[in-house]
């Protein structure tokens, strides 16, 4: 979460920590490095003054003061810090804009700020490209330009930031590939550039041995998913892009990986066993692809940490695969919308009503939008609306009335298209 540091309350044992660093830094009646205090007011030149709201950081920068001396002052009253003294000068080490809707172009900033450690322009209406210059920051740590209006191509000058840890470029209109160049930010622990036009292929991670969050969710990204994705991965969003192929096979080596959403791509084939008892893995959503099969696990799910399961609409066909209803801690499966046949297993029912022992319940089942046919089985015909959320609309279920709420949205599929379906199977 990115953190303003002009129009947001603070702890009172954190303002008297930042005022006390403050005193101790100009008791030794240190002045701010002129080069440091220019990039700050090409900063404020920069931006559109109409955009300057009244009580905002940038309209209490006054430069006829010293900025580092008058930091907390009606003159400077947040916005940026100085906590480094280099031969007697203060220097700036991190710049955080409060998100009251600045616009205007960085490109007027010569960004000759060495000692930087944060920038945070984020919630704001900046736009043009992002700045070469950015590579001069050779200390930042955490870059965030989120929402935003920034286009054009991500520069891959950004790959010269080793000591980069954090950088959020999402909900912007970037163009362009991933840059080859972040392979480079050896120190990356979070990388989120979701919600742009990003095109192309991913580019080689695999040197990013640090990181642990990963979203390129609501993009362009082609190609198929690489097996050279880094295993530290905690985290891995790629959802609603234009992937194709198969799901690599070794997700099994990402040891901590416990969210996993490729739902809304062009994935198709075979959903592995190693998915569904993998070590960690807790969220598992597939939804809206092409899969056409599931792989059973050996161990039938029982040492499966997963909770929530979603393979909707998909082209998956069969039964309905009895082991997810083993899966100790699996509370939430929807299979909707696929083309799973025959009846619902007593086991998916019992896991709503009656669980055993310490396994979670089903709190949502949804399998509408198949051809599951047969009887309701009985667990199930107890329950009353807000014990769970069931469906089964949209099937060719012998009998579901309205009574029922787990019938209640869409009426069974016509005997004649169930039929055509499947031919014989259905009575």
């Amino acid at each position: 979460m990115s953190r303003n540091l002009c129009g947001r309350h603070f702890s009172l044992r954190s303002l008297l920590l930042i005022i006390t660093y403050s005193k101790l830094i100009f008791t030794v009646h240190s002045r701010t490095n002129p080069g440091d205090v220019k990039v700050l007011k090409e900063l404020k030149e920069g931006i559109e003054p109409r955009s300057i709201a009244p009580g905002s950081c940038l309209s209490s920068w006054d430069f006829s003061v010293d900025p580092c001396d008058h930091l907390f002052s009606d003159r400077f009253t947040w916005g940026f810090r100085c906590d480094r003294i280099v031969s007697g000068s203060a220097r700036v080490t991190e710049i955080t804009l409060d998100p009251v809707g600045y616009s205007g172009s960085l490109s007027s900033t010569k960004w000759n700020l060495p000692y930087l450690q944060t920038l945070d322009m984020s919630g704001n209406s900046f736009s043009g490209s992002v700045p070469d210059l950015f590579s001069e920051l050779i200390r930042l740590q955490r870059l965030s330009l989120s929402t935003n209006s920034f286009s054009g191509e991500i520069p891959a000058a950004l790959g010269s930031l080793s000591h980069l840890e954090e950088l959020y470029l999402d909900n912007n209109s970037f163009q362009g590939p991933i840059p080859s160049s972040f392979n480079d930010l050896i120190s990356l622990k979070r990388l989120e550039i979701q919600q742009n036009n990003i095109s192309g292929e991913f580019p080689y991670l695999g040197s990013l041995k640090n990181l642990y969050f990963l979203d390129t969710s609501d993009n362009k990204i082609t190609g198929e998913i690489p097996s050279t994705l880094p295993t530290s991965l905690v985290e891995l969003s790629v959802r609603n892009n234009n992937l194709e192929g198969n799901l690599p096979e070794n997700f099994g080596d990402m040891e901590f990986l416990q969210v996993l959403d490729l739902g809304h791509n062009k994935l198709s084939d075979t959903i592995f066993s190693v998915l569904f008892d993998h070590s960690s893995l807790q969220q598992l959503t597939l939804s809206h692809n092409n899969f056409t099969f599931l792989q059973v696990p050996g161990n039938m799910g029982l040492t499966s940490k997963l909770i929530a399961l979603d393979l909707s609409y998909n082209e998956l066909r069969g039964f309905l695969p009895a082991f997810m209803a083993t899966m100790p801690k699996l509370s939430a499966l929807s299979l909707e919308h696929n083309k799973f046949t025959g009846m619902i297993p007593t086991q998916y029912a019992l896991k709503v009503a009656a669980p055993a022992g310490s396994t979670s319940s089903f709190e949502r089942l949804l399998l509408g939008g198949n051809y599951l046919f047969g009887p309701i089985p009985g667990p199930l015909m107890g329950m009353k609306p807000g014990f769970a959320n069931v469906s089964l609309v949209d099937n060719c279920l012998y009998r579901c009335p309205d009574t029922f709420f787990f019938c209640q949205g869409a009426d069974q599929k016509p005997l004649i298209d169930c039929k055509n379906a499947f031919g014989p199977v259905i009575p």
